[in-house]
């Protein structure tokens, strides 16, 4: 039987995140395998945590920074080790690979932080939608670790194709360490007879308030959007959800406005459905976005920025409009919240894309077809990449004794 570890970064909430539900859905394809997977991670548990006991996955807490992990994964033996986000690579790599060197080693990279991180402070630098991103902007130290991680492993799982580009265009990753797995949906599931036009009222909103790109997206809509919105259709509502609102969130609630913040939502499907028009005016970010999908899953139309759509449709129409100025997006929102015509030619483009770009069934072969390429002929595909083992042998030279440094100050209780 293959034994799995998975190292989170944080426990998976789906219903709070789309890296949640992502992480979730692939658990779910490893157990259909009959792997036996434990997931362990250093943070804390959570109320909105998915039941993974149920799904029989084995949890576990670990620590940073000390050598129980070393006892802990030398005991479990694990042929496939998947790090969630380069950090927890960063942290357990060269413990997994001095415990076990043979484990496969994958990093779920979930969106690429660099180019997240990039466009925020292309943002608060040019306050403009799609800023040039320079190369001082691209390779910064941030950039260096994350690509370093993606070198370090036999494969990185890359949620968007557009971030696949950046990473072999731009920065020379070889396409042979990379994985296209984005969003994921089973077409025979969707939801082809949800509400109707007619029956559906007001805009909602949907994003976890601890990533930031959602919060600025809110303040944005309140702020210079929503008035136009109102100015246009005065009865209209817009309902704000999002696990994790923070006070300055709240504080966003004004009934009198028309513009509700509810807090987290405990079914994003029966809100969507519920509502006629989705916005997503998103003014910075990376990957894939999981709202729009569910959007789109519940035949929601939605109005968003030129990043939200990034690596959503392709060369497909959008299930929607795409449009990066305050006065634009209101235009477009206005027009598909009145107009059955267009609503519905939005609804049905975005079943298209679901079925076209994320067939759950087709990904999942593709990466598992993958994974068992790699474990029958992984020595050869690490001899094909001298950087990476370069880079490992580096990382084991530095980390290691920091980490170890990092130890011996906490059991002499020197540390701050």
């Amino acid at each position: 039987m293959t034994k799995l570890l998975v190292i989170g970064y944080v426990w998976p909430e789906p219903s709070s995140s789309a890296a949640g539900a992502h992480m979730l859905s692939m658990l779910e394809l490893f157990n259909a395998q009959g792997w036996q997977i434990t997931f362990a991670s250093p943070a804390q548990r959570t109320e909105h945590m998915a039941d993974l006991d149920n799904l029989g996955i084995h949890c576990a807490d670990i620590e940073l920074n000390s050598s129980c992990f070393d006892q802990f994964v030398e005991q479990l033996r694990p042929q496939i080790v998947l790090f969630d986000r380069f950090m927890m690579e960063e942290q357990f790599g060269w413990r997994v690979e001095k415990a076990c060197p043979g484990a496969l080693r994958i990093l779920d990279t979930e969106d690429l932080f660099c180019l997240r991180h990039a466009r925020h402070e292309a943002f608060k630098k040019h306050g403009t939608l799609n800023p040039a991103l320079t190369q001082s902007l691209l390779f910064t130290e941030l950039a260096q670790r994350e690509i370093a991680s993606i070198l370090r492993c036999d494969l990185a799982l890359v949620i968007s194709e557009v971030e696949m580009q950046l990473l072999t265009n731009l920065f020379g990753v070889n396409p042979a360490l990379l994985q296209y797995y984005p969003l994921l949906v089973a077409p025979e599931h969707l939801n082809t007879s949800a509400p109707p036009f007619a029956q559906r009222h007001g805009f909602v909103s949907i994003g976890n308030f601890r990533h930031p790109p959602n919060w600025d997206a809110v303040r944005w809509l309140k702020e210079a959007i929503w008035p136009l919105i109102r100015r246009d259709l005065p009865q209209a509502e817009c309902h704000i959800y999002g696990a994790y609102t923070p006070p300055k969130a709240t504080a966003l609630h004004n009934p009198q406005q028309g513009f509700y913040v509810q807090g987290w939502a405990p079914s994003v499907a029966t809100v969507m459905q519920q509502a006629r028009v989705n916005l997503a005016p998103l003014r910075f970010g990376a990957g894939l976005k999981g709202k729009l999908a569910d959007a789109m899953s519940c035949g929601t139309p939605s109005v968003t920025t030129s990043i939200g759509a990034e690596g959503m449709h392709g060369k497909l129409p959008f299930a929607g409009a795409v449009a990066d100025s305050a006065e634009e997006i209101a235009h477009r929102a206005v027009q598909l919240y009145r107009d059955a015509g267009q609503w519905q030619q939005a609804q049905e483009r975005g079943y298209a894309i679901l079925r076209q770009r994320f067939d759950k069934q087709q990904h999942n072969h593709n990466l598992l077809t993958k994974i068992q390429r790699l474990r029958e002929q992984l020595d050869q595909h690490r001899l094909n990449n001298f950087t990476g083992a370069m880079l490992r042998h580096h990382l084991h030279k530095s980390t290691q004794y920091m980490s170890q440094w990092i130890e011996a100050k906490n059991k002499n209780g020197t540390a701050n």
